[in-house]
């Protein structure tokens, strides 16, 4: 399975804005937490996951989602593409990211928050989760 972006909308009226992503199914969905970086260290980087998908939904400011396909998870390549997805308040849409990625998050905003709905339960994660330097695979050129 490939990342995807999953897009919703927001409707306006005299009464306020309604955001929403219909086609977005909860059936998966084990828990969710809420994602809010330093403005000292805005990169949040990299976590990978063998089993867990990742369904990333901003609900304050803006983010970067960083993601590689890992080919090797005790010795992946450094020279794994990185692809980037821009999330915002604004455009109302919810990036999936399939079991077998690492993933970095950048906010790009002060108090930015980002909400990831998770497919593992939490007494798997130690099982799931593959953690690298921040630095493993460059961002941003760097």
């Amino acid at each position: 399975m490939k990342p995807k972006i999953i897009q919703g909308g927001n409707f306006a009226d005299h009464r306020g804005i309604i955001s929403y992503v219909n086609d977005f199914s909860f059936n998966d969905i084990e828990r969710f937490y809420i994602i809010s970086n330093s403005e000292t260290n805005p990169i949040r980087a990299w976590q990978g996951h063998k089993l867990d998908a990742k369904n990333f939904y901003c609900i304050s400011g803006s983010f970067k989602i960083h993601f590689v396909k890992i080919d090797n998870w005790e010795n992946p390549s450094k020279d794994l593409v990185v692809e980037t997805v821009t999330a915002s308040v604004s455009d109302s849409k919810i990036i999936h990211i399939p079991a077998g990625y690492a993933n970095a998050i950048e906010s790009l905003e002060k108090d930015s928050k980002l909400i990831s709905f998770s497919t593992l339960p939490l007494s798997k994660v130690s099982e799931d989760d593959v953690r690298y330097d921040s630095n493993y695979w460059k961002i941003n050129g760097r």
